[in-house]
């Protein structure tokens, strides 16, 4: 028995031929792949996004409720280590590289072999001297994009081909072999959606000038609609790029016969928002069907059910118990996932509700037809903590300042009897703050894109009743339960809805932005506010956002403005155009 794991990073579902008839997207080797295997027609998302998701497809359960994103704990179940004590060998190839950084370090030692290639999204690869570094993160990261892009001249030389090249190789050298499971693990299409061969953005050419926007930002979109264009044009190049790239897997099995005995899953750890429903990217804002209803296909040779869908809830959790028990291996008890072998044959259910989010903003659930996106009772979005032993950030350790009041924690029920450590989210996590949107209630059913907020108390209660007991079956901490106001041991009731009471909040965060160039002091809207509350203009910062301005939110992003605020939601577009008039009048 052989498996093989292609895995995409952001691969939005609905610009998929196989889920979309009128997509303008050139992808048709995933339109072969669905002629092969089974399509998921419901299949979710759950932690989010890239690492905590990854943490899923090692552990079989959601990771959200306890922690931000970060490495592998001591008391993780890792499935490819599973597999790899098993006698299986386990091999990732890859060039995603939030690997290799503070909190994801630990997931590519779990498998026997493993190799990286370098240069996606910023990585600090190749060091070019280009005098004073750029101020923030993001520029940062541009700036070390630009050095890494001219290190990839060629399609050839990209990482994803390399990452491909290395995984095919696998698949010509252990062909004969037995009990392997290789992942082939490509970041893109994540942003930016750099493609180096005309090839493929000559397939969507547009006259939109250079330099290219190819990166947008984590916001709501404000740019003309021709860069809106111009951005789905550069996202839908890269996904045809790595239609190629899956096209030679697929070939790859044609070539050694490996549709006998091999299993073959392809995924993605959730989407990315091109503008849709106003907004660029993902993290910052609800978690929309975009971003968390998945494309998800297997090809299990023991049914070899094929050119078929499946309507039955499923999620990222269910990879694990799924690649485990095709080896004939059981999941760990700690695993809340379930195996797909019964969704494969006949369409079996597996689960009646489906948790997902990100650590600290909404906690979600859907039954496949509604969605409910519970948010925190009040702006403070408290009480929110980090339970681990592992105390990392993406790309840095924990703060000595963190650190200072942490408390141990009373054992998990997924611990395996550890205390971890328990202290208060900080920093960055702030910027997911889901009071600022509301509590959301949409019928899927009646309103597939997500653009009418229901208020219907009967189905609120109903979905409010799912979402406690999920809560509960995953032992989410007290905490959670008190920044959401779902009673932890006692019955949900109406006194506990809350989607009527923050209707006007919801409404107020979706109107769109007007851009910062027709808005009076535009230049102080746009100046770092850490430098802006000590001018004069203090006071009128102390009036409108005296929420931010002596928070963490403010410390851990230097660079942030006011203009940022409100693309990030912190501010409604009322609240913006009075800050902005009364600060025109300190001129």
């Amino acid at each position: 028995m052989k498996a093989i794991i292609v895995m995409f990073d952001s691969l939005n579902r609905h610009l998929l031929a196989p889920y979309a008839r009128d997509t303008f997207v050139d992808a048709p080797n995933f339109a072969r792949l669905a002629r092969r295997a089974v399509t998921f027609d419901t299949f979710y998302a759950g932690s989010m996004p890239c690492m905590p998701a990854r943490r899923e497809l090692h552990t079989g359960r959601y990771n959200f409720l306890h922690r931000s994103w970060g490495p592998l704990e001591p008391f993780d179940d890792s499935m490819p280590q599973i597999l790899r004590d098993a006698g299986v060998h386990t091999h990732l190839a890859s060039d995603h590289p939030h690997y290799w950084e503070d909190g994801g370090a630990t997931y590519h030692t779990r498998y026997s072999t493993w190799e990286f290639f370098r240069g996606q999204e910023g990585d600090p690869w190749k060091g070019v001297v280009t005098g004073q570094p750029p101020a923030g993160q993001r520029a940062r990261m541009l700036s070390q994009d630009e050095v890494n892009r001219r290190y990839m001249p060629t399609e050839a030389e990209h990482s994803q081909t390399l990452t491909v090249d290395a995984g095919v190789h696998f698949i010509d050298t252990n062909a004969a072999a037995d009990r392997w499971l290789v992942q082939i693990e490509m970041f893109d299409p994540h942003e930016p959606f750099f493609t180096n061969n005309d090839e493929y953005r000559k397939k969507y050419a547009d006259d939109y000038p250079e330099p290219r926007f190819d990166w947008p930002p984590y916001a709501k979109t404000v740019e003309p609609a021709d860069t809106v264009r111009h951005a789905r044009n550069e996202y839908a190049a890269l996904v045809s790029m790595c239609d190629r790239s899956l096209g030679r897997v697929l070939d790859a099995m044609d070539r050694h016969g490996l549709w006998d005995d091999t299993l073959l899953i392809v995924n993605t750890d959730h989407g990315f928002l091109l503008g849709e429903h106003g907004w660029w990217a993902k993290s910052v804002m609800p978690w929309f069907n975009e971003l968390v209803h998945l494309p998800m296909f297997v090809w299990d040779p023991r049914t070899a059910h094929r050119d078929t869908r499946r309507a039955a809830l499923a999620q990222t959790i269910d990879i694990a118990p799924t690649v485990l028990g095709f080896f004939g291996l059981a999941p760990t008890p700690d695993m809340q996932g379930r195996d797909l072998a019964d969704v494969l044959e006949d369409d079996r259910a597996v689960r009646d509700g489906a948790l997902f989010g990100i650590h600290g903003g909404h906690v979600n659930v859907t039954d496949g037809r509604y969605v409910y996106m519970r948010a925190a009772t009040d702006r403070a979005n408290e009480p929110l903590e980090e339970f681990t032993l592992m105390p990392t950030h993406m790309r840095s350790r924990f703060a000595v300042g963190e650190l200072v009041d942490w408390e141990p924690s009373e054992p998990l029920s997924f611990t395996k009897g550890l205390r971890t450590m328990r202290m208060p989210a900080a920093g960055s996590a702030r910027m997911s703050n889901p009071w600022l949107h509301g509590t959301l209630l949409f019928d899927l059913e009646t309103d597939p894109g997500q653009e009418h907020p229901l208020v219907d108390d009967e189905v609120e209660l109903r979905m409010l009743r799912l979402l406690q007991r999920l809560l509960r079956e995953s032992d989410a901490p007290p905490s959670q339960y008190r920044r959401l106001g779902i009673p932890q041991d006692e019955p949900v009731t109406r006194d506990h809805l809350l989607v009527a009471a923050q209707r006007d909040q919801a409404d107020a965060a979706a109107e769109p932005l007007p851009p910062v160039e027709g808005l009076p002091a535009s230049d102080l809207l746009t100046r770092p506010l850490l430098h802006l509350a000590r001018t004069p203009v203090r006071p009128v910062l102390e009036k409108h956002v005296p929420f931010v301005l002596d928070s963490e939110l403010v410390a851990a992003m230097p660079q942030l403005t006011l203009y940022d605020l409100a693309r990030s939601a912190h501010l409604t577009t009322r609240q913006l155009r009075a800050l902005a008039a009364d600060l025109a009048e300190t001129r």
